[in-house]
């Protein structure tokens, strides 16, 4: 195994690209050193509290070394007596390279005149490849003789860009078979290196929760008196959906953070006319691109930040030009055709079409596909219209039907601790319109209950087809009726009613029946 040694200090221009948190960029580091099966055995890095462009010697600073595998900080000092201790930590690195007990050396803002200067030296001697960032740290490394197989700037960097350039260079050199890893964040579960196995609709959808909660809060408050100007706020929103899709989808499929972000921007700003399903795609396009873009060139040796540039530039701009002028037309048409086909079925029947869509929700989103196939279908209806169908199940069939079983686990519950864990949810059901995960304790632990809510969202899904209503989901239930499709908002309330009170009694019966049917077992077994 191959070993390395780390050593720089959280710099100038390196600070503001994640210099200032030398814990996370280690572990990236680490990350992907194990990936390539190499071993970080040292770490000598000085970290301050701000860049080192123009900084005092009197500025908080600390030593990070390496200690059981991870970094560990040494007590807050001055950079001057940072610096002083730094150099026990350079002689004893020298002596590991001169006695070939390091392969390699990782430079990050190094300072080859300085705290250094003499493990720079010992590898110049031994001629050991050494990668790095930094202009001028870089440059007089280079100068001293130092056998640098990989250079770049800092600027447009990232953590994980920066480890991934590290370690690409390391394992050309000595011919190691190397996989970028591509995970949530440094140290968090690796993922595969495949980058089509990142491709993940619930996942992207789930992140892209927080951008359709603030669209349809707009659409919300803009029906409150002085507030109607807020329905423009709405529209907008409604307008960047596709390019906050995009920027999730291509962040997550490139694992590559900003770099995957600017991607997914470009393109979806670019293919925005597709709509929904065209920021996904475009989104997912983008961060594919991104992947096998900065991968190309990391491998050829083109310097990190051109690397970078190119992996978020050239990728978001193809992905963009590509979802212009041939995946919007076609999004558009299959978005068209999903909307065309409700439409179809609430007008073959639509009592039937709201009771098997109420019957089916509660399995939706148990078994994990509600957010990648009933959201979108939600939101390309509100892109159209304002409001939508499923959204109105949603409110009903998942929201009020919740609602009720917990009102019926603080009216009447089954055991002691039940009202305890019913209020909270309770409250940010009615109030906020989600968190319906709050029933699964009380549906799961009684077939009845489970029984119960199916029975109520399928007969609130009735009435919402047979009463024609439309609505939104996200938004505080006490606002709902107002958000419904013209001439609907008593017929909300109606099938909000339905869905709330037999929720309520069939839990309420049901807690009954349990708990008499738990105090005769307890009998039976005294």
């Amino acid at each position: 195994m191959k070993r390395i040694a780390i050593v720089g200090s959280s710099g100038g221009n390196l600070f503001r690209q994640g210099g200032n948190d030398p814990d996370t960029m280690m572990k990236e580091i680490f990350t992907q050193a194990k990936s390539a099966g190499i071993e970080v055995a040292y770490i000598q890095f000085v970290g301050t509290n701000a860049s080192m462009d123009h900084i005092s010697d009197t500025a908080p600073a600390k030593l990070y070394t390496l200690d059981g595998g991870g970094i560990k900080a040494s007590e807050e000092g001055t950079l001057a007596e940072v610096n002083a201790k730094a150099v026990s930590y350079d002689e004893e690195l020298a002596k590991m390279i001169a006695d070939h007990q390091v392969d390699g050396m990782v430079l990050m803002s190094a300072d080859p005149k300085g705290a250094n200067v003499k493990a720079i030296t010992a590898a110049a001697e031994t001629g050991i490849p050494i990668v790095g960032t930094g202009g001028t740290s870089v440059a007089n490394t280079q100068s001293m003789g130092c056998n640098v197989v990989s250079a770049s700037g800092t600027t447009g960097t990232t953590n994980r860009t920066r480890a991934v350039a590290f370690i690409s260079s390391f394992a050309k050199e000595w011919n190691l078979k190397y996989s970028p890893v591509i995970g949530s964040s440094a140290g968090a579960k690796v993922q595969d290196g495949n980058v089509w196995k990142r491709i993940n609709f619930r996942g992207i959808m789930m992140a892209a929760m927080p951008g359709f909660i603030a669209m349809a809060l707009c659409l919300a408050l803009s029906k409150l008196p002085g507030l109607s100007a807020m329905e423009d706020m709405f529209n907008t929103l409604i307008g960047v959906l596709p390019v906050i899709l995009a920027a999730i989808a291509a962040k997550q499929v490139s694992g590559l953070d900003e770099v995957g972000i600017v991607a997914g921007i470009v393109a979806g700003i670019l293919s925005v006319d597709g709509g929904i399903i065209g920021g996904l795609v475009v989104g997912i396009l983008a961060g594919v691109m991104a992947y096998y873009i900065i991968t190309f060139c990391l491998k050829h040796k083109v310097p990190g930040t051109t690397a970078n540039i190119a992996a978020g530039g050239i990728s978001g701009l193809v992905a963009g030009v590509i979802g212009m002028f041939l995946i919007a037309p076609v999004a558009l048409w299959l978005g068209d055709s999903i909307k065309g086909l409700i439409d179809m079925a609430l007008n073959y029947n639509a009592v039937l079409a709201g009771a098997i869509a109420g019957f089916m929700i509660w399995f939706a989103i148990i078994g994990g596909v509600y957010h990648a196939a009933i959201l979108p279908i939600v939101l390309l209806e509100m892109e159209s219209t304002g409001f939508s169908f499923l959204g109105a199940i949603d409110m009903c069939g998942l929201v009020l039907v919740c609602a009720g079983i917990l009102l019926a686990n603080i009216v009447k519950p089954r055991h002691k601790g039940d009202v305890a864990a019913s209020v909270p949810g309770l409250f940010i059901n009615l109030c906020f319109g989600t968190f319906v995960e709050a029933a699964y304790p009380f549906m799961f632990s009684s077939k009845k209950v489970f029984a119960s809510a199916i029975a109520a969202a399928t007969l609130s899904g009735a009435f919402v087809g047979l009463l024609g209503v439309k609505c939104t989901a996200y938004v505080p239930t006490f606002i709902a009726p107002t958000l419904a499709n013209e001439g609907k908002a008593v017929a909300m309330i109606i099938c909000m009613l339905i869905a709330i009170g037999c929720a309520f009694v069939l839990a309420l019966l049901s807690n009954v029946s349990d708990k008499k049917k738990d105090e005769k077992t307890a009998v039976q077994e005294q």
